[in-house]
This record gives structure tokens, C-alpha cells and sequence, in this order.
């Protein structure tokens, strides 16, 4: 959108032909497109130009406009006056009882007896109050043991055992044979309180249900609320209720409520797989849309290190569902921080108020009694402001999207076909301004990397977490500049001849061609986000072609200028919306992503795209054992694991102690380097440090020990094991070179998911559990490696104690408090037992 500084007259587009303008009339260069004298011409007409001043002030305006639109979409939580169905201050009560208890990790006794204890409660209530109506409530206290791999932080096993499912089914008295399943998730992550995840969710869920209970009219179908207590033991609850529970064959969809930050909207985030008729219910019931098919392929790509029970039932129950999530402010997801009062009401009641308009349309649905009968086909979806969704079939959004591409090559064809030379040198010219617009996006990127880079040197990484838009007012301006600097000088040196009018329709037909590039490659890449770049192409070009004849009498006066903004608006608009999202999501995610993604370069990155497109600690005690059985070296140590790229350096001021530290190594002879792991992220984490200190001593160690050890028939050896310890452990399997894992008693029998050689298996276990019982078979390796350690496999053990009396040292106790505000340390106690066989 570049203009001139002075008004001046010209001569109209429709009039002019290209043809070369040097002095001597023979030179023909790159962008020269001047028009020539033709005797045929159109008489002049007078066009004008905005002054460079009034232009820049009137996109800044519209800039501004449309992100305030944006924020002002997010802060109207509520649309209209609520209805009453759904009661967002008694929600809030049940939120604040459930988070009162505290952290409530697997096994403990606030998650196991009180929360449990609470809920049941609850729902007797409900129960009871509305007996005499047309529907019965029928609970179910499920404790599940059972074992699955899963392909998620580069794969592991899991294996839990008795852990805790309420399952609470409603439905019309006499029974009905189909199944609604609404999920949320009662447990937390150790020293977290989980309001937003996910005991805000819980909350809604059983408002929703007193709701849906007390209806006079009977629904058609039934609905079964699964209050799980293990899902951030990587879904263990939702595995043990979708595969053994009796009604989970009679569930044919699902809506699963989770969370990625605390409060705000709640966004549908993935829908599927297909059953296009889930998000057509959406769309129609919802009452506070706000859901994005980007996101969906955005988060299924795996982009984002998360995960939900909705891969659960996708995966093991083959059903199809809806993915909710709170997602703003994760800055505080998983922290100390997230307590009941950091969220809003008015978030309660949209949520309910969705939920609960959602699900009494799917209970009422034909569809849900038949869902394999509209099962194929992906939907486009995306809502504009918080407002309306726009939704339409993908075929559909095939058929437009090409249509969209069509139109624009037409545009563009009919340019470059002008009689005379005056076709090829459009072709010429757009192809040199195209080379330019993509060596600038080149350049710019590869600047602002080095600015990203230098601030990583100088040790100022992430000054922009607690201040976002530092990062704009860096990186924005940095690609801001570097892109406005590279087309200067391509309009100096190549254009200098060229009419800026004419120089920024060319510039139009280039934004034009690559926006269209980019709809015709997702479009076949089969990406519903396809509609994106749809947008972007639509919307300008039907504009310009709507003010041409505007333009082609008066020029682009203030007027046009005005309605052209406005016809990019909607675009616009949108597009700053799911920037939003991006940074709103991307941001707190850098502050927990691991020591070895530099998130200067992630941040930047994004940043520049956008302008071009518009600690946990642990005190643990390591014991290894060798082949006899003995002890051959054992330490104790604060083991300071870092999720934050900038390692220790700004904790060591407030804890000097730190400096006493050393780097660890990773031993390539000891299971996951020989530290107790909680999940297998290590290649996250690189930088972790150990401070020795006392050993610990647990009320309640581990017992481990080996059953039997035998040789079968056909040449392996299987060994048998027992464990007994607390509610979390993690086992890691290495074999020797040579030696290579044959079957086990986990998952499907075949050990899977290979991790540099190593295998990772995730326990946990509820109340009561027997001692865990496992085996595997291993064939040995028939030349074994001198060099390397004794016997064909080592296997390690590490406990985590996240609550009760063991879960904190005198060490830990004396540290803590001496962290910074603004960290937030999650500490326990573990020990590591690594045996040689």
C-alpha cells in the first residue's frame, strides 16, 4: 500500500501500456514499466494520491481498530443476559470446595478419599432432589488396573493400577441404548491446586448435570458424566473407562473439557475424527462460540508437547468427539498460582451455558442414535469475534477454495495478456516484484534471527515473558524496518522510473499470487485450514475489482482508501484473531519447554511471521547395583531440572547455594543418564544440575526385587519382577548391545517405542493396589561387548513422592522459600535404583 508524498496527476491504468523509458529508448530494465505515448491512448484523467502521512495514519488506524476488536471480543466473556439453566455461582462453590483440599496427585489422600468423597456426595444430592422426574441417575465408583503405550514425548508405556473413575449415567427412566460421555479430570500435577486444570471443568460438569436432571422433558438419549481421577498421570482414567467399563460400548460421541490455562473462553480445539454432524451441533447450540479448525491441525501436528483424553477415545474407543480448552494466561497452567479465584465467573458461565446448550442438542439428536451413518467427511470451521462460527463442509471448502484460485489466476492472466509487449512485460515485472517481496521475507527473517541470537548471547533470553509486547516492540520492529528498508531500495535502484501507483498495484497482484500459491498448496495437502489464505484472497481481490471504477476517476482518494480498508477488514480482523491465539498459547509455552529450544529464535520467528503476514527440583538419592547384586557407588543430591531456557542464572542470585552445583552428564551406560526421570523428556532438559546433600529416607522405600529368572525354550530369558513403592514410579529398561527386548507384560506384549535404546514405562497406582508384578523376555546378546557394562540388560527404578510426609526434606524445606516470587519451583522427593542383569 505504498503512496507518493505529493498529490500529482497521472495517467489511468486502463490507458497506459508498458514499453521501456530510458533516455535513449533502447534499455529495458527489470520494473521499468512506464507507459509510453499511444495514439489510441484514453484521454488524462486527473487521479490523486494520499499523501505518504494521511496513508500511514489511516492504516495505523485501521491496525488499531481491528485489534481493539479483537480485545474486546475476548473480554466479552457472555454474550446477552444468561438464560438461569445454568448457574454459574453454584458451579463456583463446587470450585472452590473441590481446589480447598489442595494438590490432589494420584494416590493421595485428597484426590483419592476427600475429592471422591465430595463429588459422591454431590451427586447423591442430585440424585435425590430430582427422583420423582422422568429421568433415573445411576453412579458408578470404577478403580480400573491396566497397561497401553502411547506415542507422546517420544513414547513410553504406562501402567496403572486402581486408580479412580466416578462415572455418574443419566438417562430417560426405562434405559436407553445410546450414549452421551462428557469428561473432565479431578486430579493435578504435584503442588498445583488445579482450578483451571481441571477442577473448574468438574464444577461445570456437575451444574450441568443438576441441570440436565431436573429437565421436565425427558431426554431422548443418555449422557454419562466421567469425573476421572488419573489423567495427568498421561490419561491412565479415561484408558481404564473407555476399555473395560461395561457402558463405554454404548457411548457413540464424547465432549472432553480440558485445559491449557486459566479462565477466559473456553476454544473447540479439535472435533473428529470426521463426523462433520459434532461440529454442525456446535455451531447450532453453542451459545458462546468460540472454536477454530486451525487449531485443530495446528495441535493434532503435534506442534504443542500436550496432550488430552480425547486421543483416549479417539484411539482405544474409536468414537468421535469435541476437544475444549481454557487457554488463556498459561502462565500460571500447572503452578501454585492456579487457584479458584484467578477465574472469572462470567468464564463458568459460558462454559456452562455451551456445554450444557451442546450437549441437551446432542441428546435430542437422531444422529447420535445413528452416528456411523454421517460419519465421513471433515468440517471447516471458525467463528468470527466470539460472535458467529462459519461452518461448511471441507468438500465444500475444496470446491470454494479452487474457485477462489481460479478467479485470481483469471486476474492475473487477463494482465499479463495486454496487447502488444505490454503482457510479457507484466508478466516480467510481477515476476520481479514477486522475487523481491521473497527475498525481503528472506532477509528480514534471517535479520531478526540474529537479533534473536545476540540477545541470546548477551544472556537477556525471554526479557520479554512478563511483557509481551517488548518482543513486538524488538522483533516487530526489526522485520518491520528490514522489510521497508529492502523494498526502498528495490523501488530506488530497480523502480526509480516507475509511477508509485502503479509500483503498488503490481505490489497488490504479488500478494495476490502468493497468497493464492499458499490456498492452492494446503487446499491439496488436504488442510481445512485452507480457508485462511481463502479469505485473504477473496476479500482483496473482490474489493479492488468492486472501487475500480473508483479508482479508474478519482485515483485513491480518501474515499476510496476508506472503503478499500473496509473490504479488507473482515480478513483482517480474523487473521489478527488467530495471531492472538498464537502468541496467547506460544508465549507461556517457551517458559516450560525445556533448556535446548532457544525461544528468542521461536518468539522471533513468530513475530516476524506475523509482521510479514501482517523448575522443577527434586532432593533424591541414586543407588546402583552391579551385576552380584552389590552396591557399587551410591550419592544423594538436589537434582535442579530446568524447564526454562535460561537454566539457573537467575535463581542463583537469590539461592548462592546453586553455585555449588555441578552439571550433570549423562552416562551412556545408566538408564535415562542415570536421574529419575518423571516422564521421558530428557532430550527437553539438558541442562540439570546436582547439589549434594544428605541422603533421604522415605517412611516408605521401595521394595524391589527379582521373582525368577529363566531360560525359555526357545532362547530368551524371561525375568520376573516385583515393586512396591508410592503412588508414582518410573521404570527404565536399557539392554546391552547385543541384547534387544523380545516381549513383556505391558501394553499388547510387544515393547514398544525405543528410546535411543531405552525404554520408559510410567506407574501409578490409587488406594489399595497390590504390589506390581511385571515381567519381560530378553534375548541375549550372543558376542558381548567387553567395553561395555556387565550382563545383557540394567534396569532402574526411580519413586516420586508428591504428597504426605515424605514428600519434602529439611534441605527442600530450607530452599524454597528463598526462590523468587515470580519462579515457581515444584520440588518432591525420589530415589533411583539401578540394577545390573
Amino acid at each position: 500500500m505504498e503512496s507518493d508524498t505529493t498529490v500529482r496527476r497521472i495517467k489511468a491504468f486502463g490507458s497506459q501500456s508498458y514499453a521501456p523509458q530510458d533516455n535513449d529508448g533502447s534499455r529495458d530494465r527489470c520494473g521499468n514499466n512506464g507507459y509510453n505515448g499511444d495514439p489510441k491512448r484514453k484521454p488524462e484523467v486527473s487521479l490523486y494520491l494520499l499523501r505518504e502521512g494521511v496513508a500511514a495514519f489511516l492504516v495505523s488506524v485501521f491496525i488499531l481498530v481491528l485489534w481493539g476488536l479483537v480485545h474486546l471480543s475476548l473480554q466479552q466473556l457472555v454474550i446477552g443476559k444468561p438464560s438461569g439453566e445454568f448457574n454459574a455461582v453454584r458451579a463456583r462453590r463446587h470450585l472452590e470446595q473441590i481446589t480447598s483440599v489442595g494438590p490432589r496427585p494420584v494416590g493421595s489422600h485428597e484426590n483419592e478419599v476427600l475429592t471422591v468423597g465430595y463429588l459422591l456426595q454431590q451427586i447423591e444430592n442430585i440424585r435425590v432432589e430430582t427422583a420423582a422426574g422422568p429421568h433415573q441417575l445411576t453412579v458408578d465408583v470404577q478403580r480400573p488396573t491396566g497397561t497401553f503405550s502411547i506415542d507422546f514425548l517420544g513414547g513410553f508405556t504406562s501402567f496403572y493400577d486402581r486408580v479412580t473413575n466416578i462415572a455418574v449415567r443419566l438417562e430417560p427412566k426405562g434405559g436407553t441404548q445410546h450414549l452421551m460421555l462428557a469428561n473432565c479430570h479431578f486430579d493435578t500435577v504435584a503442588n498445583s491446586p488445579g482450578a483451571s486444570d481441571d477442577a473448574v471443568s468438574c464444577a461445570v460438569m456437575l451444574e450441568v448435570l443438576h441441570s440436565l436432571a431436573n429437565q421436565s422433558t425427558p431426554l431422548h438419549h443418555g449422557v454419562v458424566f466421567l469425573f476421572n481421577g488419573a489423567e495427568e498421570n498421561i490419561l491412565q482414567a479415561s484408558h481404564g473407562f473407555i476399555t473395560q467399563h461395561p457402558w463405554a460400548k454404548q457411548v457413540r460421541a464424547f465432549i472432553n473439557l480440558e485445559a491449557a490455562g486459566v479462565g477466559g473462553k473456553e476454544v473447540v480445539f479439535q472435533t473428529g475424527p470426521e463426523n462433520p454432524w459434532l461440529v454442525q451441533a456446535y455451531v447450532h447450540a453453542a451459545k458462546h462460540p468460540f472454536a477454530s479448525v486451525v487449531g485443530q491441525e495446528v495441535f493434532q501436528s503435534g506442534i504443542i508437547p500436550s496432550d488430552t483424553d480425547f486421543r483416549i477415545y479417539r484411539d482405544f474407543g474409536n468414537i468421535p468427539g469435541i476437544d475444549l480448552a481454557f487457554i488463556e494466561n498459561g502462565f500460571i497452567y500447572h503452578t501454585k498460582y492456579d487457584t479458584a479465584d484467578r477465574i472469572l465467573t462470567d468464564s463458568i458461565q459460558r462454559a456452562g451455558d455451551n456445554i450444557l446448550a451442546v450437549l441437551r442438542y446432542l441428546l435430542t439428536s437422531e444422529k447420535l442414535a445413528d452416528s456411523s451413518e454421517y460419519r465421513h467427511g471433515n468440517m471447516v470451521f471458525f467463528d468470527l469475534l466470539g460472535v458467529v462460527v462459519v461452518a461448511y463442509p471441507a468438500r465444500v471448502g475444496t470446491i470454494l477454495n479452487y474457485m477462489v484460485a481460479t478467479a485470481t489466476f483469471l486476474y492475473l492472466a487477463k494482465k499479463g495478456s495486454l496487447p502488444g509487449n505490454g503482457g510479457g512485460r507484466y508478466v516480467r515485472d510481477l515476476a520481479c516484484c514477486t522475487g523481491v517481496a521473497v527475498l525481503s521475507w528472506f532477509v528480514t527473517l534471517l535479520s531478526v534471527l540474529i537479533v534473536a541470537l545476540l540477545v541470546t548471547l548477551l544472556g537477556r533470553s525471554m526479557f520479554w515473558y512478563d511483557h509481551f509486547y517488548a518482543s513486538i516492540c524488538l522483533y516487530g520492529t526489526a522485520a518491520t524496518g528490514k522489510m521497508i528498508l529492502i523494498h526502498t531500495l528495490a523501488k530506488n535502484l530497480y523502480f526509480g522510473g516507475v509511477r508509485l501507483v502503479e509500483l503498488a498495484d503490481l505490489y497488490f497482484d504479488v500478494s495476490l499470487l502468493l497468497w493464492c500459491c499458499s490456498l492452492v498448496w494446503l487446499t491439496q495437502q488436504g488442510l481445512c485450514s485452507a480457508y485462511v489464505p481463502m479469505l485473504m484472497v477473496a476479500f482483496p481481490l473482490a474489493t479492488k475489482l468492486l472501487l475500480a471504477k473508483e479508482f479508474k476517476h478519482r485515483g485513491a482518494s480518501m474515499k476510496y482508501s476508506v472503503f478499500y480498508l473496509l473490504g479488507l477488514a473482515l480478513p483482517y480482523v480474523h487473521f489478527m484473531f488467530l495471531l492472538w491465539v498464537v502468541f496467547e498459547i506460544f508465549t507461556p509455552i517457551m517458559g516450560r519447554s525445556g533448556t535446548e529450544i532457544p525461544p528468542e529464535v521461536v518468539l522471533a520467528s513468530l513475530v516476524t511471521l506475523a509482521t510479514i503476514f501482517l523448575s522443577s527440583f527434586f532432593h533424591t538419592t541414586r543407588t546402583f547395583h552391579n551385576l552380584q547384586g552389590q552396591v557399587e557407588s551410591r550419592d544423594s543430591g538436589l537434582w535442579i531440572n530446568s524447564f526454562d531456557f535460561t537454566g539457573i542464572q537467575h535463581i542463583t542470585p537469590h539461592v548462592p547455594e546453586i553455585n555449588d552445583s555441578f552439571r550433570t552428564d549423562c552416562p551412556e551406560d545408566r538408564p535415562f543418564c542415570g536421574y529419575p526421570w518423571y516422564l521421558p523428556v530428557k532430550s527437553l532438559s539438558k541442562k540439570n544440575w546436582y547439589l549434594p546433600a544428605p541422603e533421604v529416607s522415605p517412611s516408605s522405600p521401595v521394595e524391589f526385587s527379582l521373582l525368577s529368572k529363566e531360560e525359555t525354550s526357545w532362547g530368551t530369558i524371561k525375568m520376573t519382577f516385583s515393586a512396591k513403592g508410592p503412588s508414582h514410579m518410573s521404570l527404565y529398561l536399557l539392554p546391552h548391545k547385543g541384547a534387544s527386548l523380545s516381549t513383556w507384560s505391558f501394553g499388547d506384549g510387544t515393547p514398544q517405542f525405543d528410546l535411543s535404546g531405552e525404554y520408559f514405562i510410567f506407574y501409578s497406582h490409587g488406594l489399595d493396589a497390590p504390589t506390581w508384578t511385571f515381567w519381560f523376555e530378553i534375548q541375549p546378546p550372543r558376542d558381548p561387548d567387553p567395553s561395555g557394562p556387565e550382563g545383557m540388560i540394567s534396569v532402574a527404578i526411580s519413586t516420586h513422592y508428591f504428597f504426605g510426609p515424605d514428600q519434602r526434606t529439611a534441605q527442600l524445606e530450607e530452599i524454597l522459600p528463598r526462590f523468587p516470587t515470580w519462579a515457581f519451583p515444584s520440588a518432591w522427593v525420589s530415589t533411583y535404583d539401578m540394577y545390573r542383569y
